[in-house]
């Protein structure tokens, strides 16, 4: 069956297998799927993936959002949440929510984790902003946004 706007079925988007870390923190996270499922339904507001990771894969480095909120539901599988209070295991049919921080000092670093033998399906949604930046509490890394001439650099500004 062919669906038409607004309908969508996600397995029809090419998967993005690509991730904008600089190394050593690119390997770390690939190869994962993310279909952005926002995008071609005309969505400008808020973004939406289906996201497949691979088992002993990370989603990406532990960070916190200034201007962006997050909100991951897990639809197979199983993935370890791990934030500034420890960590905790989430299966089918959970969900966790990660307020932005805008005062660029208090966010709650998060972070999932594939520990399992199988891949994990989970959708990641977001609104759209483009004053985010976003910090990595445990790794030497900055995102500047999608706008700056530079989005990764390391803490003290230096390029990669």
């Amino acid at each position: 069956m062919t669906l038409k706007k607004p309908a969508l079925d996600p397995m029809t988007l090419a998967p993005r297998t690509s991730s904008g870390y600089p190394e050593p923190y690119r390997s770390r996270v690939l190869p994962r799927e993310k279909r952005a499922l926002g995008d071609p339904l005309g969505l400008t507001k808020i973004g939406i993936n289906y996201t497949t990771l691979p088992p002993g894969k990370e989603s990406s480095m532990r960070h916190w959002h200034t201007h962006e909120d997050e909100f991951i539901f897990v639809l197979s599988g199983e993935i370890v949440v791990k934030t500034d209070a420890g960590e905790q295991t989430l299966g089918a049919g959970m969900c966790a929510g990660f307020p932005a921080s805008a005062d660029g000092r208090t966010g709650d670093g998060h972070q999932l984790i594939n520990r399992s033998s199988e891949p994990a399906v989970y959708l990641e949604f977001s609104n759209r902003d483009k004053a985010d930046r976003a910090f990595y509490p445990d790794v030497d890394l900055h995102f500047h946004g999608t706008g700056a001439a530079v989005m990764f650099t390391r803490k003290d500004g230096s390029r990669f």
